[in-house]
């Protein structure tokens, strides 16, 4: 017997993607969902795989690789938490895309690790948008000023933005912040042309997904609506 109500939750959020894309007229292939698996067991990442979920995203090294090891290779993994320069090392080659680099000194630590393997490894820059002081992530205006600089890392790809909001009691509050990075995005792609694109957009989260998605996310990562709360 099923425990779980993962396959139903999973049916939800799909529906709710479906309408945000419809209401701003996207291509629902455009958005790619990332079930939010930190601290789950594999039983409950188990039972997403089985209801078609490939993109499971996890905050710590750890936990992504002991995960990686424990189920099927078809799974793309996103690491999307604060990564520390000393697991670097650990994660690459297993992350399908790492959502969360935060800094140049990280940037640098994955190009050396990445050069040693001969591998390019794909990377989102993270932005503090809302500028809370808990949160990691470059200033806008640091990535503006200094766009060509992360187009000096031949080992790394970087593909895009990914942003954490606030904690909101209602998604819409959290609409200025999504606009906010696409923007930015726009404005980093006229400015930058080789070795950086802005395919992606990763923002938005469980109370507030389906505004990222009418702002223009590609990767929403959501946890509690589908596998429930801590």
């Amino acid at each position: 017997g099923r425990l779980f109500m993962i396959k139903e939750n999973l049916r939800e959020v799909e529906r709710e993607i479906e309408l945000a894309c419809k209401k701003v007229e996207r291509d629902q292939s455009e958005v790619t969902l990332v079930a939010v698996s930190k601290t789950k067991p594999v039983e409950m990442l188990k039972e997403a795989y089985e209801a078609g979920v490939r993109d499971f995203g996890e905050n710590r090294v750890q936990e992504l690789v002991s995960k990686y090891e424990a189920l099927p290779k078809d799974i793309r993994w996103h690491m999307i938490g604060h990564l520390q320069t000393n697991k670097v090392k650990a994660v690459i080659g297993k992350a399908y895309l790492i959502h969360s680099i935060d800094s140049i000194k990280l940037l640098e630590a994955i190009e050396h690790e990445a050069e040693k393997l001969d591998i390019v490894v794909r990377g989102l820059l993270e932005v503090n948008v809302a500028r809370e002081e808990s949160k990691f992530g470059f200033l806008p205006e640091e990535l503006l000023s200094d766009a060509e600089n992360f187009t000096k890392y031949p080992h790394v790809k970087i593909c895009g933005l990914m942003t954490v909001a606030p904690n909101v009691e209602d998604g819409q509050e959290n609409r200025a912040v999504f606009s906010k990075l696409k923007e930015l995005s726009v404005d980093i792609e006229n400015k930058t042309n080789h070795n950086i694109t802005m395919e992606y957009l990763s923002m938005g989260m469980s109370g507030d997904y389906p505004v990222a998605i009418e702002e223009g996310a590609t990767f929403v990562r959501v946890g509690t609506k589908i596998f429930g709360g801590r």
